[in-house]
């Protein structure tokens, strides 16, 4: 499972539930039988595309986080529900991906951080390309180096 979420990551987000699925039978069955999921899942493993994009994305905010670095909410995603709220500007403007005609992400990070950058290997070639689609509606969600 480890190896599923930190070395393939995003470049196959099926990894993890094979590497679930593995353990799960191995509690389930146990030896000898066993084996051959353990099998089945290191042949997985070892051909899945690899990926450090979320490792490396929990790396720059831990350093973020360690340096102090403290981020505003943005006021479209601050409560707006208690007397006053609509005065601040809290929660104007917030918009539910889910119910929006092209499901698209809103700018959730303050000052145009973005930690995460998808690699081009396997599904993260997808994320990158959507991403890139919705760079110029969310300056935040960067397909390049910045932060």
């Amino acid at each position: 499972m480890i190896a599923a979420s930190e070395d393939v990551g995003l470049a196959d987000p099926g990894a993890l539930g094979v590497a679930v699925a593995a353990a799960r039978a191995v509690e389930m069955l146990g030896m000898p039988e066993a084996r051959y999921a353990l099998a089945e899942v290191t042949v997985y493993l070892a051909t899945a595309p690899k990926s450090r994009s979320c490792a490396d994305a929990i790396a720059r905010a831990s350093e973020d986080i360690v340096n102090g670095v403290a981020l505003e909410v943005p006021d479209h995603l601050r409560d707006a529900s208690y007397r006053g709220a609509e005065r601040l500007g809290h929660g104007e403007g917030y918009h539910m991906p889910a119910s929006e005609a092209e499901g698209r992400a809103q700018n959730y990070m303050p000052e145009h951080r973005c930690y995460y950058r998808p690699g081009d290997r396997g599904y993260e070639r997808e994320v990158r390309e959507r991403l890139k689609e919705w760079d110029g509606a969310l300056t935040s969600a960067p397909t390049e180096d910045r932060t």
